[in-house]
């Protein structure tokens, strides 16, 4: 089992800046992708960005990739979300996720295994 706890959420004012981050313990050799995605309510889960941890590559969103970047520290098993000039529209959860190994699109849900809890990010004016 693969653990991943998601942290540096909280609310920010229009415009502002966050950083999130994710820990992943427990089984993690063999973890082939790692990525957020995130949910407003009463919206369906959405990708953001994924890292690919053989290598590196990253794959952000196409709608959001002028405003975010996504890092990762392969040692530590930790993965990294900033985000900037963020509006009202980024409200919402964020969560981490992984895979194993998969033939799927990665920018979508369906090939994660595992699941943080997620961290709420609230953006107001």
């Amino acid at each position: 089992q693969v653990q991943l706890v998601e942290s540096g959420g909280g609310s920010v004012q229009t415009g502002g800046s966050l950083r999130l981050s994710c820990a992943a313990s427990g089984r993690t050799v063999g973890l082939y992708v790692l990525g957020w995605f995130r949910q407003s309510p009463g919206k369906e889960r959405e990708f953001v960005g994924a890292a690919r941890w053989s290598d590196g590559s990253i794959f952000l969103s196409e709608s959001m990739k002028d405003l975010i970047s996504v890092s990762r520290d392969a040692l530590r098993y930790m993965l990294f979300l900033e985000m900037n000039s963020l509006n009202r529209e980024d409200t919402a959860r964020y969560y981490c996720a992984a895979l194993r190994c998969t033939r799927e699109d990665i920018t979508t849900e369906k090939p994660y295994t595992y699941w943080g809890r997620g961290t709420q990010v609230t953006v107001s004016s």
